[in-house]
């Protein structure tokens, strides 16, 4: 029986020099854009699915391969996060800041998102858990089934609203990924409110129905498409839509709660 040779796990000095920065526009940097251009196509591909067909999604692309390149250039392996999630966090970021640009969303829509939270907060503080839909749509005096369709309205808000959870309600203000500093000026102020929105957002994650933390898990961590966790569930793509809305209505609702308390 031959003998199972293990190589070595790869050294601090390996790690550093696979990642050193190659000069822009370098034969080193191309390679790494190629290595790593999945990850574009992957966040695009994503979103593309919550989108409306007039968003033009060349335009989106290159937007993320800005944030690609920003993320080769910036990246330090000493930061304590991949190379993977790094540069797809300042991918998410650039493509979320060309949505913005092209204001997408009707401000239509975020009226009706920002009454739903509003109401979502007020049957919280009132019964002391997260409202249901159909308490949600008792509250609003409308159907159950027009409250689902509400939810199918703005869903294109809540989709933006996880990715952005440092925001407050306002359009102007800068998102999670804007307040990534070059790692040369890490701000401790920063590190510390990450680490707060997320401990926020696993506190709030406890408190929701067992589908809703399932559909979260397996959208943003499992990279499952809303078509393939529908068919894992037996139910419509729709219906699965609605189930991820209504979850990240409760989140953006909860963490607006301390940020007003914060003010």
């Amino acid at each position: 029986m031959n003998a199972i040779v293990l190589e070595p796990p790869p050294s601090a000095r390996t790690v550093r020099q696979r990642y050193k920065p190659a000069a822009p526009g370098s034969a080193a940097e191309n390679e790494r854009v190629k290595e790593y251009l999945h990850l574009v196509k992957t966040v695009v591909g994503r979103l593309a699915m919550t989108l409306p067909p007039h968003v033009d999604l060349e335009d989106l692309q290159s937007a993320g391969l800005v944030g690609l390149l920003n993320a080769i250039r910036n990246y330090d392996p000493k930061c304590g996060s991949s190379m993977e999630t790094y540069a797809s966090l300042r991918i998410r970021g650039a493509v979320f800041d060309e949505l913005r640009k092209m204001d997408w969303v009707p401000r239509s829509i975020h009226a009706k998102a920002r009454k739903v939270r509003e109401t979502m907060q007020s049957l919280e503080q009132a019964k002391g858990s997260v409202p249901s839909e159909i308490e949600m749509a008792k509250a609003l005096k409308i159907s159950l089934a027009e409250y689902q369709q509400l939810l199918e309205e703005i869903r294109p808000t809540t989709f933006v609203c996880l990715d952005a959870a440092i925001t407050s309600d306002s359009e102007e203000g800068p998102t999670q990924y804007e307040s990534i500093a070059d790692n040369s000026q890490e701000s401790p102020i920063e590190t510390t409110s990450r680490r707060e929105i997320a401990r926020l957002i696993a506190e709030r994650l406890e408190q929701l129905p067992e589908i809703q933390r399932k559909v979260l898990a397996l959208y943003y961590f499992e990279d499952l498409r809303l078509r393939e966790i529908a068919e894992a569930y037996g139910l419509t793509e729709s219906r699965i839509c609605q189930i991820h809305a209504q979850a990240i209505l409760a989140i953006k609702t909860y963490l607006n709660r301390f940020d007003h308390q914060a003010r």
